[in-house]
């Protein structure tokens, strides 16, 4: 059997662990990659070494662009069993969307609309499978705990709203021209290949520059927002089972389980072996070194979102009843594994 998978965001967390999730499944993986100045393959260059994996230059707000690579996939596979494409570009940083909302829509919105109309005007509607990576920000100012695939959309950043147009479009273009596409509503994701900025890996390594003596302290933002998170490689192994079903739908991942980032943080620190105590109330409180008594964790009200989410928790009966997913790394074991990583890795 031929499969064949074409990857946008190649070079991304759940990009980097969906190429080695299908090369264990023996896909020829075809990623595409923004052309820069800088080399940004650090998460998959393991990978090349493996015959059936290659990147190609491409951008998902080019349609020419998107044509053309996937002609190029085409021609090299004349003939093939499975031709699935996973939609994993997104400028995915909440705070960033504020500041960069145009470049936010053009890539998170029209560059998914790009991707469905390179699928019809190809004709492979009926030999393709695609997959659209969604989010829990849709549902932004939460209207039910927990959220469903049922429960109403309500987003509060200009990604979530950008988001909403992908996850709609998609809906959109299954139901106009038969394609089969999917959507993963996902709640947070983590692990050691997360973004530098992103709020989980910035606490675990301003943790590792703390136990090497580079940094004292980090700076966060609301300490009391609580999300849902679980291990990208949990979730990628969620996306390729969508892919599998023979009727397209729209699923919820998610944990089930809800945590602060004050929860993140004490047990990201006590990881390390420090143990955090707080003191004051909200932008002078500061999380201390219960031992030393060094300032290791202060808020800045730069951090703080426009328009905030406090609570996202997801309710994935769904997935696990059709798709029989269920997340198998716990909070726990997710924090360890980027605590030590962020510890033993210098990030420059």
């Amino acid at each position: 059997m031929i499969k064949i998978a074409l990857i946008t965001g190649i070079t991304g967390q759940d990009g980097s662990y969906m190429a080695e999730l299908l090369l264990e499944k023996d896909y020829y993986v075809y990623g595409i990659t923004r052309r820069s100045s800088l080399i940004n393959t650090d998460r998959i260059d393991h990978l090349f070494k493996n015959k059936k994996f290659s990147t190609m230059y491409g951008d998902v707000t080019d349609l020419s662009n998107i044509l053309s690579d996937m002609k190029r996939i085409i021609v090299e596979h004349k003939k093939y069993d499975k031709f699935e494409i996973y939609n994993l570009a997104a400028q995915s940083h909440v705070k960033v969307s504020f500041e960069e909302p145009i470049y936010t829509a053009q890539v998170d919105a029209l560059g998914t609309v790009n991707i469905l109309e390179a699928i019809r005007t190809l004709d492979l509607e009926k030999t393709s499978r695609f997959y659209q990576a969604s989010t829990s920000e849709l549902y932004g100012k939460v209207t039910e705990i927990p959220q469903n695939e049922n429960t109403p959309f309500y987003p509060r950043s200009p990604y979530g709203v950008a988001k909403l147009y992908g996850f709609w479009i998609v809906k959109n273009y299954r139901e106009t021209y038969g394609i089969h596409a999917s959507n993963g509503v996902l709640f947070n994701h983590e692990s050691s290949r997360r973004g530098e900025t992103f709020i989980t890996r910035k606490i675990t390594i301003g943790i590792g520059n703390i136990i090497r003596g580079d940094e004292e302290c980090i700076y966060l933002g609301n300490l009391d927002a609580q999300r849902d998170w679980g291990h990208a490689k949990d979730y990628v192994n969620g996306m390729w089972l969508m892919l599998q079903q023979e009727k397209p739908d729209d699923y919820v991942l998610a944990t089930g389980k809800c945590y602060s980032v004050r929860f993140f943080v004490e047990r990201a620190f006590r990881e390390a072996g420090i143990e955090i105590e707080w003191e004051g109330e909200g932008i002078n409180e500061v999380g201390k070194d219960k031992k030393t008594g060094k300032i290791h964790i202060r808020i800045s009200e730069k951090y703080f979102r426009p328009c905030e989410v406090e609570l996202l928790l997801g309710d994935a009966t769904k997935a696990k009843n059709v798709l029989n997913w269920e997340p198998k790394i716990s909070i726990e074991e997710l924090i360890q594994e980027m605590v030590h990583y962020d510890i033993e890795n210098k990030t420059i």
